[in-house]
């Protein structure tokens, strides 16, 4: 009689193999364990470019298949870079003007405190646990993989969209590099007869609401050589192109090692805006005016807060400035060491973040008090402007 012998080899938990005979059965039950730091992993899942990655590895890294951030700093310096930006500057003051001023603050925080910050607690600290990106990660729970795809998308889509935004900041900046700054007088070829500066102002004999200030006609009519619509085609503006290129480049070389090279990055990308706002704002509040148009944007209106408008307006800048959703922070927190205190860095987060914005329209609405003042003409009038206040002041 012979008998057969059959000898299985377990793989002890926390240790990866590259043995075949080692390997799970390619029809056998999903099997899952942690790999060497201790964190989830899907065991049909390899890393089959991990060799080739080792240049982005540092010796000290916990993670030796995906690196860490090499320090406390470059983590929350990138979260801020992520998603501190036109959401705070560009679009919070502009709502706060428009529901009620100050009093726009108390339903901000509180959809700050009950669904804002708990949401950015959760990206991260789940990107963090599992060290995955926001389409591996879904592996948990295969009926909801299409999320990180999902993700993936929108976030490719509003990368190409901030960019753009890059491209125009750009544009002003070397348009700058000038004694006399293009968008102050109205004897530029571009300007319409409708085009009227604050030296003129006095000598304007039509009606003020008739008159387009230098700055708006720079905006609509030469940068962005804006047509009346679609059935009036314009070519494309090269200087413009060419900036958006420059902004393409800039980030490819910002990401060209990975966090490694994005972590050092972050630190002129996301502290040179504070410098800029800080400066700013010392010129803003001592320009004349600027009184005026703080108490138009800090005075606040509680009777607004009784309009369900301005809580959902609350709501979305609290998602649209955190970036929630998007499956970026799940993305920077799979970057952490797996016992970093992520309760901790969220709450550091939402201050800086809710400050800025806060900063921001000080910044703004002591400028455009200012010009209110030099046009004789209302904040309300000059804060029309809408989502362009920032450029336009």
């Amino acid at each position: 009689m012979v008998t057969t012998t059959t000898t299985t080899t377990s793989i002890p938990m926390g240790e990866m193999t590259t043995d075949p005979e080692k390997q799970p059965l390619p029809n056998g039950p999903p099997q899952t364990y942690t790999n060497r730091d201790g964190k989830w992993k899907d065991s049909y899942d390899p890393e089959p470019n991990a060799i080739s990655q080792m240049d982005l590895v540092d010796d000290g890294d916990e993670n030796k298949e995906r690196g860490n951030w090499s320090n406390k700093a470059d983590y929350i310096l990138s979260c801020i870079g992520y998603a501190v930006g036109l959401g705070n500057v560009w679009r919070f003051p502009y709502l706060a003007f428009e529901n009620g001023g100050g009093a726009f603050l108390i339903p901000y925080i509180v959809m700050l405190v009950f669904a804002g910050l708990p949401i950015f607690l959760l990206e991260t600290s789940l990107g963090q646990f599992a060290s995955q990106g926001p389409i591996r990660i879904w592996r948990c729970l295969p009926l909801f993989q299409g999320i990180g795809y999902t993700q993936v998308v929108a976030s490719a889509l509003v990368g190409i969209y901030y960019n753009c935004i890059i491209a125009y900041t750009l544009f002003y900046l070397f348009s700058s590099f000038t004694s006399d700054l293009p968008w102050r007088t109205c004897e530029n070829s571009w300007n319409t007869a409708q085009c009227v500066d604050t030296n003129a102002l006095a000598n304007w004999t039509g009606n003020l609401s008739d008159r387009v200030s230098p700055s708006e006609e720079y905006w609509d009519r030469y940068m962005l050589s804006r047509s009346a619509g679609i059935h009036e085609p314009v070519t494309v503006k090269w200087q413009l192109a060419l900036c958006l290129l420059l902004a393409w480049i800039v980030v490819y070389f910002s990401l060209i090692k990975g966090i490694k090279s994005s972590g050092k990055v972050v630190y002129f990308t996301a502290t040179f805006p504070y410098v800029v706002l800080l400066i700013l704002l010392i010129r803003g509040v001592t320009l004349e005016g600027a009184d005026i148009g703080l108490e138009f944007y800090l005075k606040p209106n509680i009777t607004r807060l009784g309009d369900p408008q301005v809580w959902m307006d609350a709501g979305t800048q609290v998602f649209f400035s955190y970036s929630i959703g998007l499956g970026s922070l799940i993305a920077l927190g799979s970057y952490n060491k797996f016992n970093n205190n992520c309760h901790r860095d969220s709450i550091v987060f939402a201050f800086v973040n809710t400050g800025t914005s806060i900063l921001s329209g000080i910044v703004i609405f002591s400028v455009l008090g200012h010009m209110a003042v030099q046009q004789g003409v209302s904040v309300q009038a000059v804060a029309e402007s809408g989502m362009l206040l920032s450029l336009l002041a």
